[in-house]
């Protein structure tokens, strides 16, 4: 049985109609067979924030070039408060938006980092990669690791906001981020624990909401129709745009745990934090997610918000947003002390 809006969680108008604005523009400007998108009227529905090289409540940003052949960078935050402490750890952080859509400076996103980087407190490493259907799988996979090790290199101008200035021991950093970039930081993690880092040591994933999926439909794909933001439509679109021709949504980088995927139980991966939200059609795929990461020998903390819809934490103003920066710093703290 499908949900119907009365069953929703109450959220004020202005949340709303950004909501309803976002997914207007998805479904307008997006071909049908996942062959393009217009990008040009795309951006009139998501604003960009430039970098603020002047402190905004403690953090200062600015943009730092990767690759210019294929208009790699990464918006880099630091916390002008805690500048210099070797205590600090380092979050490379993907946006989501179905590999489709968003930027690295995307008002949203730009607000979102700017908020781990004061209340962690953290160095944020915003990754702008590249997009689908231009660019399909692997080249977001490629990009998130080639910043990895842009950044394991004391030479690149900004890495003295890291405040690690002693070679001799690695620096602590998080792969994280939301949605198709908690897809991709799972992946992008998988790469980086069996990669040889000089100056950097991973130490957790951080997935809020992952976009996970498969051939098969859930009974939150099914049960949630009409929920904000994602619906099975958009999301099989999105996993059309993404994937090589030919391929379905049982490829091992969607169904991670599915008939294709590769097993890590012998991998160092590290250990996980997964936010799953009540009102979002991806939580079953979440939830296969954690038992997949059980069931490999991995360390795997599950965090749901029972009333929480998918994007939730693009709205400061929510309450289960503060719960969720709150357990992001708890996660990191304890991980630096393992």
């Amino acid at each position: 049985m499908s949900s119907t809006k009365k069953n929703w969680p109450k959220l004020p108008l202005g949340i709303r109609l950004l909501i309803a604005a976002h997914s207007m523009s998805v479904d307008a400007f997006s071909r049908y067979d996942g062959s393009a998108v217009n990008r040009r009227l795309m951006n009139l529905f998501d604003p960009k924030a430039s970098p603020s090289r002047k402190p905004d409540n403690g953090v200062v940003s600015s943009d730092i070039v990767v690759d210019t052949t294929r208009k790699l960078w990464f918006r880099l935050y630091s916390n002008t408060t805690t500048a210099g402490k070797m205590s600090i750890p380092i979050i490379v952080y993907f946006h989501g938006g179905g590999f489709a859509y968003m930027a690295a400076n995307s008002m949203n996103y730009d607000d979102l980092c700017k908020r781990l980087a004061r209340e962690i407190p953290a160095v944020v490493v915003s990754v702008n990669y590249r997009l689908s259907p231009e660019h399909r799988y692997p080249s977001q996979y490629e990009d998130g690791f080639d910043v990895l090790k842009f950044i394991d290199n004391p030479d690149f101008e900004g890495f003295s906001a890291f405040g690690n200035t002693d070679t001799s021991s690695k620096k602590a950093f998080f792969i994280a981020g939301d949605s198709a970039g908690g897809n991709l930081a799972h992946h992008v993690a998988l790469k980086a624990c069996q990669h040889q880092f000089s100056l950097l040591k991973l130490h957790g994933v951080i997935a809020l909401q992952p976009f996970f999926g498969g051939e098969e439909r859930t009974e939150s794909e099914l049960k949630l129709v009409g929920a904000p933001l994602i619906s099975v439509k958009r999301t099989d679109w999105m996993w059309k745009a993404f994937l090589p021709h030919g391929y379905n949504r049982d490829h091992h980088v969607v169904n991670v745990f599915g008939p294709n995927s590769v097993d890590i139980s012998d991998l160092p991966f590290p250990p996980t934090l997964v936010f799953i939200g009540g009102f979002d059609p991806l939580q079953d795929w979440q939830r296969k997610y954690v038992e997949g990461l059980n069931k490999s020998g991995k360390h795997v903390y599950k965090i749901e918000y029972p009333n929480a819809f998918h994007g939730f934490y693009a709205f400061p103003q929510l309450p289960d947003t503060s719960l969720l920066m709150a357990e992001i710093k708890n996660f990191v703290l304890k991980q630096l002390d393992q």
